[in-house]
Formats: C-alpha cells, sequence, structure tokens
C-alpha cells in the first residue's frame, strides 16, 4: 500500500481532548445505534456495602462489544469482576483521602467531562452524515493536488547563499553529493546523505518543487533555491508513476477527515457565541 496518499490527508495538530473524543466517538455511535438493553437490575454488584449501578456494568459491555466482543455470560462474568476490582481499587483510595485532593478532583472533572463531549461529538456526527458524494469530492481534490509523479529527491539545507554556492561549486569538481549533504541544516535527511524518499511535489514548499520537478534524473540545481528554510541544494535521484489507492481503500480515513473537519468547525461557531469572562 502507497503511504503518500494518507500522508497529505493527515491533519497534523496537538493532541487535545478533542481529538481522543473524536476517536472515541464512532464506537458511541454504533452503540447508540443498537437495540435498547433489557431492563437491568438497580445495581450490577454490591462491594463492602456499595451497590454499583448496573450502568456501569452496560458502559464496560458496550465498550467491549463496540471493539467486536459479543455480549455474552462470561463478558458479563468479567465486567462484573472488572467492576469488583475496580471499586476495590478507588475505596482504599478514599480511605487515603486522595478523592479530597484538589488536583484529583480536577482529574475527574476533566474524566467527566471528557465523556459528555464524547457523546455530543458522536451525536453531532450521526446527526450531520458525510455523503458518498463529498467524500468522493475530496478523494479527486487530493488526487489532483498530489499529481500523477512521485520523485526522489536529495537536498542540502545550509544557512547562507554563499554556503550553497560552494557546495554547487565543489560538486562541479567531482565531489559526492551524500558526502557533502553531511553539513546539510537538515537532521532528517543529513545523515542519509540527504535523501527525502519518494515523495510527490506537492509536499514541498513552491521553491523547492518547482525547482525539483525541472531537474533531469542525476542532475542537481546549479543555483541555490531559496526557502523559509534557508538555501537548498536538489539533486534528483529518479521519477516515477504515483500510484494512489483506490477510492474505497481510504474511503474510511477521508470520512473521519471530513468528520474532524465538521466537528472543529462547529467548534469553533459555538465557541464564538460563548460568553467569556
Amino acid at each position: 500500500m502507497n503511504h503518500t496518499f494518507y500522508r497529505a490527508t493527515l491533519i497534523r495538530s496537538s493532541i487535545t481532548v478533542l481529538a481522543a473524543c473524536l476517536a472515541i466517538a464512532p464506537a458511541l455511535a454504533k452503540d447508540a445505534t443498537a437495540k435498547p438493553a433489557a431492563a437491568k437490575p438497580a445495581a450490577a454488584v454490591t462491594v463492602n456495602g456499595k451497590a454499583i449501578s448496573a450502568n456501569r456494568a452496560e458502559a464496560l459491555v458496550a465498550a467491549q462489544t463496540a471493539q467486536g466482543q459479543p455480549d455474552s455470560e462470561d463478558l458479563r462474568n468479567m465486567v462484573r469482576e472488572e467492576l469488583v476490582r475496580r471499586e476495590v481499587v478507588a475505596q482504599e483510595a478514599q480511605k487515603k483521602g486522595l478523592d479530597k485532593k484538589a488536583i484529583i478532583q480536577g482529574q475527574m472533572e476533566l474524566a467527566r467531562q471528557g465523556v459528555l463531549i464524547s457523546a455530543y461529538i458522536s451525536d453531532f456526527i450521526k446527526a450531520h452524515p458525510i455523503s458518498d458524494e463529498v467524500i468522493r469530492k475530496e478523494y479527486e481534490s487530493i488526487k489532483a493536488q498530489l499529481g500523477n509523479k512521485e520523485y526522489k529527491a536529495r537536498h542540502i539545507l545550509v544557512e547562507k547563499e554563499a554556503d550553497a554556492n560552494d557546495i554547487i561549486v565543489k560538486l562541479k569538481k567531482g565531489e559526492k553529493f551524500e558526502e557533502l549533504a553531511k553539513q546539510s541544516k537538515d537532521p532528517g535527511s543529513k545523515d542519509r546523505g540527504g535523501d527525502l524518499g519518494w515523495t510527490p511535489p506537492s509536499s514541498f514548499v513552491k521553491p523547492f518543487s518547482e525547482a525539483m520537478v525541472k531537474l533531469e534524473k542525476g542532475k542537481y540545481t546549479e543555483t541555490p533555491v531559496k526557502t523559509d528554510h534557508g538555501y537548498h541544494v536538489i539533486l534528483l535521484d529518479d521519477t516515477r508513476e504515483l500510484k494512489l489507492p483506490q477510492f474505497d481503500e481510504v474511503k474510511p480515513q477521508l470520512t473521519q477527515r471530513l468528520q474532524q473537519q465538521m466537528v472543529e468547525k462547529h467548534i469553533v461557531e459555538i465557541r464564538n457565541k460563548a460568553k467569556v469572562e
């Protein structure tokens, strides 16, 4: 499987509670569409005189069935034992007064809030399904951005134009690109002879990609290429046809990406309406 397509569709952002909730939301959505559970007793189990609600048991069962576990007597016995184990540890924590600590209370509040956020996002996604037409349009848009070729290039990145010119002079004298690449500012490629791997032009900043696609195989740029990162000397090793996965193969990832964008837009909207003092 070619992973270039997936790299192009990733949304790079810091890990937030929202990101975690988006990961949980599909499972919640699946559970929300399930048939209502049969009536359960008020307590699933009693531990040291404290009744543990059946709601907790059902929540654990739902989490397991959402991951493919069949709802069975064995599963419910395992859930019952897990509830007991959790409760005895929680009771010991309370005996030590850990639940009275401000930081612990804050963590518990955040955990509760996280569950509510996940439920809200799940409900929002269910109420705003992404159509196949929209997903297909996104697929075609990404295909157009990536083009039909990918390039295997090397580069040497330096801070000053004069340094880049010196490298070009050394290349003309026959020095090896791979050796000269050791002085590159790019830590990700300098120890690999400047190798950037197979990548479509759209993955690079415009001045870099424009210079790279003009090169012939085995040739390097004879004038420095300036970008916001510094000055580059680029060598083109090879080109090949870009083979992308079929629509059905990436449809789940594209759907999730579009859902993330939709949810983020919605959160920005309600955030802008909020009265914050």
